[in-house]
């Protein structure tokens, strides 16, 4: 909260000293770190196309700005400042974006209303809508008028289409979703650890990636009972109460990450990650990944390790997220309720190679399937 507050009030003294009069800008909001990753290949393949164009990245969340705030990306970096009338007049004012891009589901009411009045194009990239939303209720109007601020949708599903159809809006595209591309990309880059490899030794691996308390409380039993296992745990918060709690409730032998400088990996079996942006490095590495966040709020970023052909063990609340809902209808990724069915698909993935290989088969060729979603979104700017 104090970066999240602390941010904003350094917004408009960063945007006086960065903004240059007579540059070309154009803006990109996404929420939070996720939204981010989803907004790089835009960026990317827009600045290759658009050189003269300079970007202005905001964030809602410090999650978000904190960690790629020096992103060779962004241009200029900032928080977005609060959604009232006085921040939206002072904020466009300043930066006067030629192009404004929202992430996901961002719906700022004031800054929609005055990117409409001032006619600047307004796109959302990776759109994604459901029918509990409040743009579909009876009552929903005075939210619908919101959504006239776009000039264009591109959205992830025929659901999300076919909602904004039913409210009349038919200036929307398909073009799936750009992370596919982002981890595709990603993919293509990532190198060998040797620490890693280390760590090993060869044997099996469980990859634990973002989680949080609630799935810690499903998969430490069968952590702690497990054999001939390796474990890595990426933790969302890696604060040090929280690590060492962790680490306090695991009764295997483990390390954090950040001792592991001259000791021998392979006398231990739990490696506890305690630095971020190192777990898409580590996915390669797995036998079964476990992604946290289905027994919270929300589910993390299954694609990080399906693009390796990772089975994928998830808890119960994916509802939300398209890639969930795709894999677990196809069968590359399970989803479990307790910490009794959460234990017996370990022990099914880690015993049947047979599975494992047919699981692998199924999220390579759902990640190459769905790839090019930003060729989409750019083919709209060229016509």
């Amino acid at each position: 909260m104090k970066l999240f507050v602390k941010g904003r009030e350094q917004t408009f003294e960063l945007l006086q000293q960065k903004i240059q009069k007579g540059q070309s800008y154009i803006w990109i909001h996404t929420a939070s770190l996720g939204e981010f990753e989803q907004g790089v290949p835009l960026i990317e393949a827009w600045k290759k196309k658009n050189p003269n164009h300079q970007v202005v990245w905001t964030f809602f969340s410090p999650s978000g700005y904190e960690i790629r705030k020096n992103h060779h990306l962004a241009d200029i970096a900032v928080y977005l400042p609060l959604d009232i009338p006085g921040n939206v007049r002072r904020y466009l004012d300043c930066v006067q974006p030629e192009k404004v891009f929202f992430v996901k589901y961002e719906f700022w009411r004031n800054y929609l209303k005055e990117l409409q009045k001032r006619k600047i194009p307004t796109y959302l990239i990776s759109g994604i809508f459901r029918e509990d939303q409040l743009f579909f209720k009876w009552y929903g109007g005075f939210y619908r008028k919101i959504l006239s601020a776009f000039t264009h949708f591109f959205v992830q599903n025929s659901q999300s289409k076919e909602l904004l159809n039913s409210i009349g809006k038919q200036n929307v595209t398909i073009h799936g979703d750009t992370r596919f591309d982002r981890v595709l990309s990603f993919a293509k880059q990532v190198e060998s650890k040797a620490e890693i490899e280390q760590f090993i030794d060869g044997k099996k691996v469980i990859v634990v990636g973002s989680s949080w308390i609630d799935d810690e409380e499903q998969y430490l039993p069968y952590l702690n009972a497990s054999k001939n296992v390796k474990w890595i745990i990426a933790p969302h918060d890696i604060k040090e109460d929280k690590i060492a709690k962790l680490q306090q409730a695991i009764q295997l032998k483990s390390i954090r990450y950040t001792e592991r400088v001259g000791v021998d990996l392979k006398d231990f079996q739990v490696l506890i990650i305690d630095t971020i942006g190192q777990l898409f490095s580590i996915y390669p590495y797995a036998t079964v990944s476990y992604v946290g966040g289905g027994f919270k709020t929300g589910l993390h970023n299954i694609l990080e390790t399906a693009v390796f052909g990772t089975p994928i063990v998830i808890g119960s609340n994916y509802s939300k997220f398209q890639e969930a809902k795709d894999l677990v209808a196809l069968g590359g990724c399970i989803s479990v309720e307790n910490a009794e069915q959460m234990h017996k698909v370990f022990d099914e993935l880690l015993n049947d190679e047979n599975k494992r290989h047919a699981i692998e088969k199924i999220n390579l060729e759902y990640v190459a399937k769905n790839r090019h979603a930003t060729q989409k979104v750019m083919e709209y700017f060229t016509v």
